[in-house]
């Protein structure tokens, strides 16, 4: 039998801002007032998770944002150096024009007909001509440049500006989530010591068990244990990060989220990978989990919103979620979705 959640001497005031989270807790479609520690764990594990989504599309929508800049920024870059070509061209044909007219402004005709060497006249009135042409072409290819560079350049400034509205809506939405990071710590908060000790203890039971099954369909036995040169750098990094707190969107180095110690650990490996946990499930290649090896990363939840590295023995190493640290901890202690590598 369950035994009820207590809450030991709780302050009326204590009681009713509980009371107030969970109702709006409620409004967001999770469990309301929760009578057991299973219930608490459920309702800790839904906010959590749904705080980790809200950040990997934050940190996804924050790098397309980055990358639109550059791009706004590489095509004003054209469009300037077209111009200062433009403005060259110009004043060359200007001077080639004052200097016809400083000659005489002699037609071509009249030129070849009191030449003393008609057939002299006659090359330099074509090569003229020709030279007056190539620049008329060159002015007019560089102007329909300049034009189609502007149209693309105000194109990307108007894409630039839809992706920093997405980015703030997906702000706006983290910001929500935080509140709900605040109800849960809250709940957690109003257990008394001996029951959050019962809760930890729930929790590392589940993850054992679930673990336990894992390992007992002979997966270990499968699975490679032998990792590459960039593999192992990779694990080193994770390694030495055990310990630091996660935190939102942080990529070190004194802090991560789960993506954030996933994409530095391979950054420090000399390999360049997505940075959140969903980018990396769509972009990276895929494995089967019997040939994954230690180094590999492991993908979680059915919408891809958590991420670990492999480390061998059935272990990774991972940035949990908020109020946790680095650690090292059972490879099926969550839902696996599926394993990616980051080596071509």
């Amino acid at each position: 039998m369950r035994r009820p959640l207590r809450t030991h001497g709780y302050r009326a005031a204590t009681a009713v801002a509980l009371a107030c989270a969970l109702t709006a807790a409620t409004q967001q479609g999770a469990q309301a007032d929760p009578q057991t520690l299973t219930d608490v764990q459920k309702e800790l594990e839904s906010l959590y998770h749904r705080a980790e989504v809200a950040t990997d599309k934050y940190n996804a929508a924050d790098g397309k944002v980055k990358a639109q800049k550059k791009r706004v920024g590489s095509l004003d870059s054209q469009v300037r150096t077209t111009e200062a070509k433009l403005t060259r061209l110009n004043s060359l044909a200007g001077a080639a024009a004052r200097a016809q007219y400083r000659g005489g402004g002699m037609p071509a005709e009249l030129q070849f007909a009191l030449a003393r060497d008609p057939g002299r006249a006659l090359d330099n009135a074509g090569l003229a001509l020709r030279a007056q042409q190539n620049t008329q072409n060159l002015l007019t290819d560089l102007k329909t440049t300049k034009s189609a560079l502007r149209t693309r350049t105000d194109e990307a400034a108007a894409e630039l500006k839809r992706l920093q509205a997405s980015r703030h809506a997906m702000a706006t939405q983290r910001r929500t989530i935080e509140q709900h990071i605040a109800e849960a710590k809250l709940l957690e908060s109003s257990l008394a010591a001996k029951e959050r000790q019962r809760l930890a203890d729930l929790e590392k039971k589940q993850s054992d068990q679930a673990q336990a099954k894992w390992e007992s369909t002979g997966i270990l036995k499968k699975v490679g244990t032998d990792t590459t040169t960039a593999g192992q750098k990779a694990i080193a990094f994770a390694a030495q990060q055990i310990g630091k707190p996660y935190v939102w969107g942080a990529e070190g180095p004194d802090s991560f989220d789960c993506s954030g110690l996933t994409s530095q650990a391979w950054l420090a490996a000399g390999v360049t990978i997505p940075r959140t946990s969903e980018m990396q499930w769509a972009q990276l290649k895929h494995v089967p989990i019997e040939d994954m090896r230690p180094g590999d990363l492991i993908i979680y939840f059915s919408d891809a919103s958590h991420v670990a590295i492999y480390v061998g023995g059935g272990d990774i190493i991972s940035a949990p979620r908020p109020g946790r640290y680095v650690y090292k901890s059972p490879a099926a202690s969550m839902q696996i979705l599926g394993v990616v590598r980051p080596e071509a």
